[in-house]
């Protein structure tokens, strides 16, 4: 099963990037690009343990459903989504928020497993991971744009 962990330091406090990582708005504008919105579960606020949460977007120029449910809370230090419904095989994202001074390290560890066997392997490899750390990036790049600049204080007020 691919993983990928990726670390984000931010300026901030571990309330208000963890907030900001269960934020539903804050999700669809970190993913404007793809077109993500929440269609269904919880569709604005924050998201908390036993929640689900169905988005709609647009992938590889493919309109796709994918439903999660948040299984771990322990705010402000880690959070788990993990697929109940879509195109993965399975993941689980797991979200940890480790206070560093006056700096946030946000980590990112996202398992997932492409479904078609060897196929989905070989695009995992080609395409998916890379995709998926290019997608992740862009929304830890919008998080801490929120977090530290105060933009935050309009969404999870």
């Amino acid at each position: 099963m691919p993983i990928i962990e990726l670390q984000t330091k931010i300026r901030s406090s571990p309330e208000i990037c963890f907030d900001l990582s269960a934020s539903i708005e804050l999700h669809q504008i970190s993913t404007h690009r793809t077109k993500e919105r929440a269609i269904a579960g919880k569709t604005s606020g924050i998201i908390h343990l036993g929640e689900t949460v169905t988005w709609e977007a647009i992938h590889f120029g493919i309109k796709q459903r994918l439903t999660s449910v948040i299984t771990q809370y322990n705010r402000p230090l880690h959070f788990r989504d993990e697929q109940v419904k879509g195109a993965f095989k399975s993941f689980k994202h797991d979200h940890f928020f480790e206070q560093q001074g006056e700096f946030v390290i946000v980590t990112d560890r996202f398992d997932f497993e492409s479904p078609l066997g060897i196929f989905g392997k070989l695009f995992n490899a080609l395409v998916l991971t890379n995709y998926l750390k290019r997608f992740l990036l862009e929304r830890n790049a919008v998080i801490k744009e929120y977090a530290e600049s105060g933009k935050w204080t309009g969404l999870i007020n």
